[in-house]
């Protein structure tokens, strides 16, 4: 009989044990039990919980605190969550508890015969219709802890974990009783992992139970499993063993054992494993053979497919299991198929891979576009294919339903309005247009990067008619906004389509850090600024564009819009009805004629004069106040002053009422940031051109962004960051940062936090997956600042 009350070991534990010990600590006892490789650990009991909420005196508390709680006030649902974490944080712990789980892990210590070993403390929730089931990862896990002191303080912020805003809310919306709640917690060794990943007995994708999916990459697995860094490929016949299909990514990033102090911290894999790591294949081939002789183990031992997560400890050299969970949805999906009568092996033919650059599957007719004269043969649901895309195609992407493109990397064109417009897109595939043929159908998988021969990946039918319901999307982003965690870093997001505002508006975000008005003029104006001014339609200019920002505005009001006035340079203006007549051809455009160097010119002042009414009138008339003016692409202090005249002569007069912005993309801003920041009340930092230009790269360039000189993470890149930031708190005005760095690389976003960054804007795609990270890189910088007190 045991000697403890509140503890169960591994080997106690069976998958029937879900009540005492959770979902995830009762699975480990089960792969355990059945002699699989499983890290060895004991489990801090649900009762364990109970006690120490009843000891510490809480109940009644949390009770009081929840009494009147209306989940639908943020504000209330975010101080009782807060209120509640705090208190169990501060609570003692019951006397016999607190020994039990000193006493623990003084003899897992022994097992070990390692003093103080490293440990992973992991929440496991009571009930499979709990959040941990509902929503993964909403309670904590926390990694490399060691010492008494350690354990005791991370089991208790699992506890409180039990309570965070989102998963009151979502127990509140299940009608679940917040009291009939208990967390188990799980202490495991530690796996040194040299390499990890997730492993799938069956192929998730086409549902084929012959088939196993395997990922892997460097370092911990938090990596792979939050979609931080792209890992190593397979699918793999299951009978055979043979590899079917094998992508091997450029594993920039990997999650490691923090250099001082407990817990981790994300570093380059070059500079970690050295620069032919990065696109080397991680996995070898008997490590490979391992991996799936061992996930045939776990089905078996189950009998039914599993979801597991699994390491490979450099220490011992050895693979292990971390978790193990079943895959749910394979068995209706293979039953609506066998229903269909389409239960053969669906053959999938690659055609070309590519760079994935906005996520998602597209299926349909390859249309070839040589240049912009050609759009109007691309209909709805076509694939557009083509060199790269412009400003001007932007009417046909809108029709299409997926876009591929020979050149470019993640941040080019193509890139950046697939995001925007949720359009599936694989970019830099650099034969695209050479091999696809005009009428093939093809299936455009913009997670993986790959063109498929043909229509297949096909979802089920109650996947298709989910997606295709809208109100039920939208539900699902108020509720996300709802327990999205708080920031003190502003997470604003990038718009160019108004009419997307709708689709996006519950998103958890705190505004707009740019909508661009480039969509505007194309879409719904189509003539350029000078034509109309010249033939007395401006009126119809400053309407449209009016039009369009208030619709953005008064979608989000009160929170803030930061208009970017027109940056088109002179090829794309000549694409606008009349631009011909007026736009110098330039070799050079990107650096060209653009931004405060053209609104102050007389070949163009006139055109910006109405930008400025429409501003006007959508602030004055509107009432829409929200709306913050930014001017890109500004390179001296003496034409800012210049421009800021002009837009005062029009009624645009900077005060505490009207705010206007500058975007810090040009070096020149950042060698003169404090004479700047004066003039100004906020920057924004286009990253994107920042880096092109400091690098001296072509941000468009497919070689230059795969050799890796198009990298905001670039020492030259960040020192410019910090000089702008620092430049704009001395100043007391906004910074902040519209790009897709801070969300694609974690690294870099927590430098930027942590050197004093106050908002960080980027697309749709990605505002949740910030606001996270975001969150756990602030808490991150106040544990460091508690540690050095």
């Amino acid at each position: 009989m045991s000697k403890y009350n509140y503890i169960k070991w591994f080997d106690e534990i069976s998958k029937e044990n879900v009540g005492i010990v959770g979902g995830k600590g009762a699975n480990l006892g089960e792969l355990t039990k059945s002699k699989l490789p499983v890290p060895p650990g004991f489990c801090v009991t649900a009762q364990a919980y109970l006690k120490f909420i009843d000891y510490a005196g809480l109940d009644e508390v949390v009770r009081l605190l929840m009494e009147s709680l209306d989940v639908e006030d943020t504000d209330k649902l975010t101080y009782v969550s807060k209120e509640i974490q705090k208190k169990i944080k501060e609570g003692e712990f019951y006397p016999e508890l607190k020994e039990e789980i000193i006493s623990a892990y003084e003899e897992f210590s022994k097992k070990l015969n390692v003093k103080d070993p490293e440990v992973a403390v992991r929440s496991s929730a009571t009930a499979e219709d709990l959040p941990d089931a509902s929503f993964a990862g909403q309670q904590d896990t926390y990694l490399h802890i060691s010492g008494e002191e350690e354990l005791l303080k991370h089991i208790r912020d699992c506890f409180a974990s039990l309570w965070t805003s989102r998963a009151i809310y979502y127990r509140e919306k299940q009608n679940y009783n917040h009291f009939n709640v208990a967390l188990s917690v799980v202490v495991q060794k530690m796996v040194n992992s040299e390499k990890s990943g997730v492993m799938f007995t069956a192929n998730p994708v086409t549902s084929d139970t012959n088939q196993m999916m395997i990922n892997a990459s460097y370092g911990l697995g938090e990596a792979v499993v939050s979609g931080t860094v792209t890992p190593d490929e397979y699918v793999i016949d299951k009978k055979s063993g043979k590899i079917l299909e094998k992508n091997i990514a450029a594993k920039e990033s990997m999650v490691v054992k923090k250099s001082h102090g407990v817990g981790t911290e994300v570093v380059k894999v070059s500079d970690y494993l050295g620069k032919d790591a990065v696109n080397k294949e991680c996995l070898n081939e008997k490590e490979l053979e391992k991996l799936v002789e061992m996930g045939k183990k776990v089905e078996a031992h189950y009998g039914s497919v599993q979801d597991t997560e699994w390491g490979f400890d450099k220490d011992t050299k050895e693979f292990y299991f971390l978790q193990s969970r079943p895959i749910t949805t394979l068995k209706e999906n293979n039953e609506n198929r066998e229903e269909n009568g389409e239960m053969e092996e669906e053959k999938l033919v690659t055609l070309v891979k590519g760079l994935a650059a906005s996520p998602g599957i597209g299926r349909g007719k390859v249309k070839l576009i040589k240049d912009v004269s050609e759009i109007n043969l691309v209909e709805d649901g076509d694939i557009l294919v083509t060199g790269m895309t412009n400003p001007d195609m932007v009417p046909a992407m809108r029709k299409a339903a997926g876009v591929v493109t020979d050149e470019g990397g993640r941040t080019c064109h193509a890139a950046i309005v697939s995001r925007e417009l949720q359009i599936p897109c694989i970019v830099g595939s650099k034969e695209a247009t050479k091999v696809l043929k005009n009428g093939d159908t093809v299936t455009v998988d913009a997670t993986r990067g790959i063109v498929y021969q043909g229509n297949v990946l096909k979802e089920s039918k109650k996947e298709e008619n989910a997606g295709k319901n809208g109100a039920s999307i939208g539900n699902i982003d108020e509720l996300r906004n709802i327990f999205a965690p708080v920031t003190a870093t502003k997470i604003y997001m990038n718009l160019g389509e108004p009419s997307l505002i709708d689709r996006y508006k519950d998103l958890p975000l705190d505004g707009i850090g740019l909508m661009r008005t480039e969509f505007i003029f194309t879409n719904a104006i189509g003539a350029h600024p000078m034509y109309l001014a010249k033939t007395g339609q401006g009126d119809f200019m400053i309407e449209k564009l009016a039009e369009g920002i208030a619709k953005v505005a008064q979608a989000l009001y009160p929170k803030n819009v930061v208009v970017r006035m027109s940056d088109f340079r002179t090829n794309e203006f000549r694409g606008l009805k009349g631009g011909d007549e007026v736009e110098p051809i330039e070799q050079n455009p990107m650096i060209g004629w653009r931004g405060v160097s053209r609104y102050i010119s007389p070949d163009y002042e006139e055109g910006f004069r109405l930008e400025c009414r429409a501003m006007k009138k959508v602030r004055e008339e509107y009432g829409l106040t929200n709306v913050i003016a930014m001017l890109p692409f500004v390179r001296t202090p003496e034409e800012l002053v210049v421009v800021k005249d002009i837009m005062a002569d029009e009624g645009l007069k900077q005060s505490k009422n009207f705010k206007i912005w500058i975007m810090a993309e040009v070096p020149s801003v950042v060698m003169q940031a404090r004479e700047f920041a004066r003039l100004v009340d906020g920057f924004s930092i286009g990253s994107n051109d920042l880096t092109q230009l400091t690098m001296g790269a072509d941000r468009d360039s497919g070689v230059l962004n795969n050799m890796g000189y198009f990298d905001e993470r670039n020492e030259a890149v960040k020192r410019a960051l910090k000089i702008l930031i620092e430049a704009a708190n001395a100043e007391g005005i906004t910074c902040s940062i519209c790009g897709q760095g801070p969300s694609q690389y974690p690294e870099l976003c927590e430098f930027l936090v942590e050197c004093g960054i106050t908002s960080i804007s980027v697309n749709p795609d990605t505002v949740e997956y910030t606001r996270r990270l975001v969150a756990s890189v602030e808490q991150k910088i106040i544990l460091k600042k508690l540690r050095n007190l």
